[in-house]
Parts: structure tokens; sequence; C-alpha cells
């Protein structure tokens, strides 16, 4: 799949082999410094240019859910092909809307993992691919990190030392970023990461794939008081765990079918997601605390939960601490965390060469 990829890109985008004369690109100062930056670590192609470390000319997703729709969820077979479909466009689409060529590039930024490792090497492939034909830097970019630098894209106040909430489909942590590429992690998820946890119970509520927004929604019109989903190990350390929540809903539901009672999908989708939420801004509010730590930032795909930004607004405001949460667009998979971490790991002086390889269990250090 690699040399598929890598031919295909050359073919697209008509780059030769040889460049001994070929433009070199321009702006050299980290203003200006151009940077394109490419994420396939699940079912999201995405391709994105950035200028300096926040000037974002194209965003490009291009999502394959609705083809992992009819499973209830990502199927990596299907999202690796999907990528391969997806992934000239993207990158031709980002050119198109910063109205720039792959010779104005000064770097190429790629998440290497960690991710679906089918997916990971689309866009691996194709990074390596034109980095060695545009001889400029490849930067190879963890997934966790880039989350935590969508912050950086929207908050030019933003920066270490912070505590902060990575939250997404896949994972979930509490982290201490003492500095730029310096990482404590506090905490992890020692079952499902939120983001499963709010597919499966919107699978058994039938509620449709992806479970987030669709529970997010519901608890609107709910009470988040109705039901008293347990908080699991709440006051033990920083890690989390959602599937004795995920059971509960379960036995709550076959209770009342069993009663013949009338379950209000409203109630169950706020009260379960209150007990989702509660955990995780308790923990995220005393490791603050107990790091002495003003700044908190909150990131990844279920960022974008409602009262999540809510309750964690509001439990920093009372502590008096400094929140920051990426708009919805950079909350999920995309290309422009990928090539602002790209940014500050290329002024830091890191590059890599064509031995990079996707890395799916790559951790966050």
């Amino acid at each position: 799949m690699n040399g598929d990829v890598a031919a295909s890109l050359l073919s697209e985008f008509d780059l030769e082999t040889e460049t001994e004369t070929l433009p070199q690109p321009a702006g050299s100062s980290q203003d200006e410094l151009l940077v394109l930056g490419i994420e396939t670590s699940c079912d999201e192609t995405c391709a994105s240019i950035l200028r300096g470390k926040d000037n974002v000319l194209a965003n490009v997703i291009s999502s394959s859910a609705d083809l992992h729709r009819r499973y209830g969820g990502v199927v990596p077979e299907v999202a690796s092909r999907a990528h391969v479909q997806a992934m000239n466009p993207a990158i031709a689409e980002a050119l198109r809307l910063a109205d720039l060529t792959l010779w104005d590039m000064n770097a190429i930024a790629v998440t290497v993992g960690p991710g679906l490792v089918g997916s990971l090497v689309v866009g691996v492939a194709a990074a390596k691919a034109l980095a060695s034909v545009l001889e400029v830097p490849l930067l190879p970019i963890n997934h966790l990190e880039a989350h935590i630098y969508a912050n950086f894209l929207e908050h030019p106040d933003f920066a270490p030392p912070a505590v902060g909430l990575i939250v997404s489909g896949g994972h979930s942590l509490l982290v201490h970023m003492q500095a730029h590429g310096l990482y404590d992690v506090l905490g992890e998820t020692l079952d499902d990461a939120a983001g499963e946890a709010f597919d499966k119970v919107a699978r058994y509520l039938g509620l449709g794939y992806p479970g987030g927004p669709a529970i997010d929604q519901m608890a609107l019109g709910g009470n988040k008081r109705a039901i008293n989903f347990p908080r699991a190990v709440m006051h033990r350390g920083y890690d989390f765990s959602f599937s004795g929540l995920k059971t509960a809903v379960q036995d709550y539901l076959r209770k009342q079918e069993e009663q013949g009672k009338e379950v209000k999908l409203e109630d169950v989708c706020a009260s379960f997601q209150e007990a989702v939420v509660d955990v995780q801004v308790h923990k995220t509010i005393k490791a603050a605390q107990e790091l002495m730590v003003s700044t908190v930032f909150v990131s990844g795909g279920v960022a974008s939960n409602s009262r999540l930004r809510e309750l964690m607004s509001a439990m920093c405001a009372e502590n008096d601490l400094r929140l920051h949460y990426p708009s919805p667009e950079y909350c999920t998979d995309n290309a422009a965390m990928v090539a602002c971490c790209g940014h500050f790991r290329y002024i830091r002086g890191i590059r890599a060469d064509s031995s990079i390889s996707a890395e799916p269990n790559l951790h966050l250090a």
C-alpha cells in the first residue's frame, strides 16, 4: 500500500523524483513557516496548511463515518481503503483553498500514531513521498500530542505548564504538560475510552453512530439527576473507568423493561452523560490544584460535548483556573492540529527521515 500511495501522489501532482533544479520553498521565519499537515489515524482523511503557529489557511476533513455507520463503529479495512481514495483529493483541496502549491511548503507533518495501523500507513506513505520529493523536513506527530496543540490554534495566551484532559473515541487520559514536548501522563482509562462508552450506550438506546453527538443532543431535554448512575474510581487516583457505567445503563434498561415501566431516553442520556463528565471534571480540577497549575485545557472529540464544556467552565471559574478548549472543528480529528504541533517541532529542530513508520500503539511521553 505504501508504494501505491507514493506513486499516486507523484502522478497526481506531477512531481518528479529528480529535484536538483526544483524551486526552494519560500518563507523561513517562524511566522511565515508553511506546514502541510496530514492526519489519517482513524476514519477521517485530513489535510491542512498552516502559516506560522496559528494561521490556518486550509483545513480539509474527509470523513468516512457514513461507511461505518451501518456497522455501528469503525471497520479498519473500510477506513484504510477510504483513506487511499481520499488522500490526494484532500491535499489538492487544501492547496486550492490556501492558493498555494506543494513547492511552497517548508515542512510536512504527519500523524504516525497512535491509531489504526492500516489508516496510519496511508498518511505516513503520502508524507514520506512528499517530503522526499520536495526536499523538506518530515515531522512525525503523536496524535495525542496534536490534540493538545489544537488549543494553540485559537488561544494566543495558551502556554505550559498546564493540566489537560484528552478525551476521544479511542483515548481518555489526564496529562500534565510541563513544557513543549515534555508530558507526564497522570491517568488513563482502565477500559473503554469516553468516546467508546458514548458509542456503546447510544447503541443500547438505539441512537445510532456516532453516539457522542446523539447523546449530547438527547440529554438537552433530560434531567441529569433522574438516575444515579455510578461514578467509577472517582476518588482513586487519576485513572478513569467507564465499563461499569455502561453495565449500569444496561441493567437500568433491563429492569425498567421487566417492570413494564416507560423509559425516558432523555433522562437516561442526561444522567449517563453527567456520570461521565462529573468524573472527568473532578479529576482534572483536582490534578490542577495538587500540581499548583493555573491553566487547564480540554481536547479531543469528546471535548465538543456541551455538558463537559459547561461543567468544566463552571468549576474552573470557581477555582480560579484558566480554561482553554478548541472549537468543535478542531476537537475532532483534523490536520490543523497536526500542522500546529509540527510547527513547534520544526522550530525545536526535530526532524525524521524516511525510515519512520506507523506506530499504532504510540504513547504520549
